[in-house]
């Protein structure tokens, strides 16, 4: 018997990294799993890992019509959403001095913008019972240069799964956030910084984790399924690092 027996999953930049790597084990774990993504080509990818019984759908979390026409497509084919992992979003890096509004606003857009539209567009899908769960990161603890942008969003996220524990609690919804440290996962490459920058900064990070080495997506997932199923029943508002010991060490 599975932890998500006969649940339905979301999961919103579910095609890589670590929303892929979560879609994998809740399947495993007996859900019905839906992810989103915006490419082509790497949902063409996720549809093959995850094999026909998971719907995939293209979706831009930085577009309030898709998030809206997602939700349409999800009440339609599945009629409740158990467990939403709001997950989706992007990394650009560079200092005070080279932030451009474009950037500033495209980071924005997706990770908090987007987010916060996602659940609150997906909040009359989730039945009481339900659980929500944002990825943060372990940025809006730490101070990294060139990540100030980045960094704040990720601030605004950790700060919405305790407004949002609050307000939905009554409903017995429950939402907690997870924060990653070092991932090995595709976000570093797409970042905008050029292959020798992206790694010198990564080998600047695994430096200043304890156990000296990058996370695993899957050891995200892990991290993830606690606090969707009912082993975290008794689990609100909290935030849980999967750094290695960054934040705390």
């Amino acid at each position: 018997m599975g932890k998500l027996d006969g649940k339905i999953a979301l999961i919103t930049g579910g095609s890589t990294g670590i929303g892929l790597a979560t879609a994998k084990l809740f399947q495993q774990e007996g859900a019905q799993v839906i992810v989103t993504g915006r490419s082509n080509h790497t949902l063409a990818a996720a549809q093959q890992e995850l094999g026909a019984k998971a719907a995939v759908i293209q979706s831009d979390a930085a577009k309030i019509g898709d998030i809206t026409s997602l939700i349409a497509t999800v009440r339609e084919k599945f009629g409740r959403i158990d467990v939403l992992f709001a997950n989706a979003g992007i990394a650009r890096f560079a200092p005070l001095e080279l932030v451009d509004e474009a950037t500033y606003d495209e980071v924005f857009n997706i990770n908090v913008k987007g987010l916060y539209f996602t659940v609150q567009r997906a909040l009359p899908l989730i039945p009481e019972g339900g659980a929500i769960l944002l990825n943060a990161s372990v940025v809006s603890k730490k101070g990294f240069p060139s990540a100030s942008v980045y960094s704040a969003t990720k601030a605004a996220v950790r700060s919405f799964g305790r407004t949002l524990a609050a307000e939905l609690a009554p409903r017995g919804i429950r939402v907690n956030t997870v924060s990653p440290g070092p991932i090995a996962t595709p976000i570093l490459e797409k970042s905008g910084l050029p292959a020798e920058a992206v790694a010198q900064f990564e080998e600047s990070l695994k430096q200043s984790v304890s156990l000296k080495r990058f996370g695993q997506a899957a050891e995200v997932a892990r991290a993830a399924l606690f606090l969707v199923s009912a082993d975290a029943s008794y689990v609100l508002g909290a935030e849980l690092f999967v750094d290695g010991g960054m934040a705390e060490l």
